[in-house]
């Protein structure tokens, strides 16, 4: 198994940045890709940001440009540093992990990001 646990939420004003960090514990050896996904309230949970073990990053077209994804393997923690933030970017982030050769899914608990003036 793997725990998941997401930090660096909060309120921040539209173009403001946060960064939010998700710590991986458990059978750590197993995960492939990690990412980031988001769901906004009566909205779908949609991809945010995801990255392989080998640091090769993907990204929603909506975050292109605005958002790094980046991972520490040394300390099992990937990062998300979100800038030029919108308001449409308020939604609970869920940090995500992969474990390919188990076809293993794992979730965090998520954190709140809330973009207003």
């Amino acid at each position: 198994q793997v725990q998941l646990v997401e930090s660096g939420g909060g309120l921040v004003q539209p173009g403001g940045s946060l960064r939010l960090s998700c710590a991986a514990s458990g059978n750590i050896f197993s995960i492939n890709d990690m990412g980031w996904y988001r769901q906004a309230p009566g909205k779908q949970r949609e991809s945010v940001a995801t990255i392989t073990s080998d640091d090769a990053p993907t990204y929603a077209d909506s975050v292109k440009g605005r958002f790094t994804i980046s991972r520490d393997n040394a300390k099992n923690t990937v990062y998300l540093q979100m800038n030029s933030l919108k308001p449409e970017d308020t939604a609970v982030y869920y940090c995500h992990a992969a474990a390919i050769a188990t076809f293993s899914d794992f979730w965090g608990k998520g954190t709140l990001v809330t973009v207003s003036s």
